[in-house]
């Protein structure tokens, strides 16, 4: 179908507003608002359940070698007498003590640490859902120029990898984030009572770090963008191969499209390696700066306790800073790690909110599509339930309501047509169909015919010139009744993953099962699918891979077939169906065309013989028109086309 020209231009986006991204995901979060509250509840009592393990390292250390009693130790009176004149025995049963307290806090932080990963789960899993949903949902009312524009690989990135990554923010990212930084706050308060000499020391090695950390951040923070965008380019190719595998085949291409993917592979190998690369290396660096930190905090405490009045006190105090340092690096070296991820959720978050935020499909008609009563005098009134006639209900502004009776008259005035504003398609065309009559398009391919069936049914607007359908300008005519008053049978046939059935009752989902043979009957399609394994119920997959190309373009026939609409559209329907079986097919189809109008575009010009009006077009311009006694006698473009196929067959 003629489009817009590049199908790959949605697959490149760079984050231009990070914050505002990260900002609309969180909003995502306010229905869970009670259990985030109760996520960040339980970092912060994990946090504390850490925080105070490490705090008891040094009484513990300090009451087993305590001798001088002017050192406060738990600050529980009991526990401190035990140290100081237990003796071995007393200082043995402290060490229980101490040791019991600390496992409690652990298997405390553990429990919390269940509840908390639990909750997320629930949460994120969730959200996903809910996004997904309102993606997929979304999807359904955008304009069929978005899927001309974008390949299905490339939206498809959305639906997963640029949603786990979100994921992975709401999941892994935000926790470890609070978790991070109220550990580094509560790590420097406790620090800084027990020895604020000893937090100094720290803070200038951590300023240290936080420059490495900055540095090696922004370097991975550009790959990281580009690996994203690399990903949905490398999934549209797969998917754009995966399809087209058999024309690759029949072409010999396998080289060219191994190495066309070798190149968007490698892209994604560079930049990937690159932003993991600087990622990894975080690791690293971190540790090698964390052991140098372990010498400097030794070594200060070792001066400083030698100068104090107390130096046993020290013994503690060094050996809980030393722990303080990995609690301290670790926390930063996960920021570092989560800026990273949020850099990718950013990404993938523009990319999906881009999707989200892209305009629906405009419908500003009012008129609408309902099943009509006709009496003996021509009067209309409005049925529920199928009465064979069809009427367009129009409202008026004085609250009025008018019926009229839908015929299949329609008709272009001066339609002028471009998918794009660069290149016009269709240029001043002019044509009509009298109700019940059969017209017919042929011309080379670009010649504009499948456009005018896109326009007819309003899967793209007109810029300039009208159409009217029934004497009512189709823009007045709300596209969900203007598209069930038509019936299409496109060239490109797709089924759905269901029986037989299922697929032909896609026409009409109340038909029944009598009705939906009927059309099988009458589009010829009856007989092959008796005499497949389950019939009716057979089940097709993967666009009806188990039938012949043939047969799944009858059973697209039956599916319009049993919609009974007042309008058909047969975008080349009998292109892949032999001589033979268009043979058969053809009087089934002309008694569904019965009464019906209807527009076809043939590459054989042999089916279109017996159409009330051809019209012959070249560069979206109407040069022919008349039926084929008409065109034959013109001599001209029809005519050599007509000749031409003749002598070929």
């Amino acid at each position: 179908m003629a489009g817009p020209g590049n199908r790959r231009g949605m697959g490149a986006m760079k984050p231009k507003n990070l914050k505002g991204t990260v900002v609309r995901l969180i909003g995502y979060l306010k229905p869970h608002t009670a259990k985030m509250i109760l996520v960040f509840v339980c970092i912060g009592l994990q946090t504390i359940c850490n925080l105070m393990a490490t705090s008891l390292l040094t009484p513990l250390l300090n009451g087993l070698s305590a001798v001088d009693t002017s050192v406060k130790l738990t600050g529980i009176a009991a526990l401190d007498n035990l140290a100081y004149t237990g003796g071995t025995d007393g200082k043995l049963t402290y060490l229980g003590i101490m040791v019991a307290i600390i496992a409690t806090i652990y298997v405390l932080s553990l429990s919390i640490n269940y509840l908390l990963n639990r909750t997320l789960i629930g949460i994120s899993t969730t959200t996903m859902k809910t996004m997904r949903n309102q993606l997929f949902a979304h999807m359904q009312k955008l304009p069929i120029k978005v899927f001309d524009s974008t390949t299905h690989g490339e939206l498809m990135t959305r639906y997963t990898n640029d949603i786990d990554m979100m994921n992975e923010f709401i999941a892994r990212c935000i926790p470890q984030m609070v978790s991070s930084v109220l550990t580094i706050i509560g790590v420097f308060t406790v620090m800084f009572i027990k020895s604020w000499a000893l937090t100094l020391v720290m803070i200038v090695m951590l300023v240290i770090m936080f420059f490495v950390v900055k540095s090696l951040g922004g370097k991975s923070k550009t790959n990281f963008v580009a690996q994203q965008q690399t990903v949905g380019k490398l999934n549209g190719y797969i998917e754009e191969l995966i399809e087209g595998q058999k024309v690759v085949k029949a072409f010999n291409h396998e080289e060219i499209a191994i190495a066309e993917f070798d190149k968007i592979n490698s892209q994604w190998q560079q930049v990937s390696a690159k932003a993991n690369g600087y990622a990894n290396m975080m690791g690293p660096i971190m540790n090698n700066l964390s052991h140098f930190f372990y010498a400097g905090i030794a070594v200060m405490g070792a001066v400083i306790a030698i100068n104090s009045d107390q130096p046993l006190a020290y013994v503690g105090i060094v050996a809980a800073f030393l722990l303080y340092i990995r609690n301290v690096t670790m926390p930063i070296q996960q920021i570092s790690q989560q800026i990273n991820l949020v850099f990718m959720a950013g990404a993938g978050g523009e990319r999906v909110f881009a999707l989200l935020d892209t305009p629906e499909e405009v419908d500003d008609g009012y008129v609408t599509l309902v099943y009509a009563n006709v009496d003996e005098q021509g009067n209309i009134t409005e049925s529920d339930v199928r009465t064979g006639h069809w009427a367009w209900k129009h409202p008026h502004g004085d609250g009025t309501v008018t019926y009229t009776l839908l015929r299949g008259d329609v008709r272009f005035e001066d339609v002028t047509f471009g998918y794009v504003e660069e290149k016009t398609v269709l240029h001043n065309v002019s044509l009509y169909a009298k109700p019940g009559q059969k017209i017919a398009f042929v011309g080379s391919t670009g010649a504009g015919k499948t456009t005018i069936t896109n326009l007819i049914n309003r899967f793209y607007d007109v810029p300039d010139g009208k159409i009217r359908y029934d004497g009512i300008n189709i823009t007045k005519i709300k596209k969900a009744d203007l598209r069930r008053s038509l019936g299409m049978v496109l060239q490109d046939t797709h089924l759905f993953t269901g029986t037989v059935m299922e697929n032909i009752r896609y026409g009409r989902l109340d038909a029944t099962d009598e009705e939906c043979i009927a059309a099988a009957k009458s589009a010829n399609a009856h007989q092959f699918i008796k005499h497949l394994p389950q019939g009716y119920d057979t089940l097709l997959t993967r666009d009806g891979e188990n039938l012949s190309q043939g047969q799944r373009q009858l059973i697209a026939i039956a599916r319009a077939a049993v919609a009974d609409p007042p309008v058909l559209i047969l975008d080349e329907a009998t292109s892949s169906i032999d001589t033979r079986t268009e043979w058969l097919i053809e009087k089934g189809m002309d008694a569904l065309m019965e009464g019906r109008t209807t527009f076809v575009i043939a590459h054989r010009l042999s089916t279109v013989r017996n159409s009330d009006a051809i019209m012959v077009l070249e560069k979206g311009v109407i040069i022919e028109r008349g039926d084929h006694d008409d065109l034959i006698a013109q001599k001209g473009k029809y005519y050599q086309l007509y000749t031409g196929m003749f002598e070929l067959s």
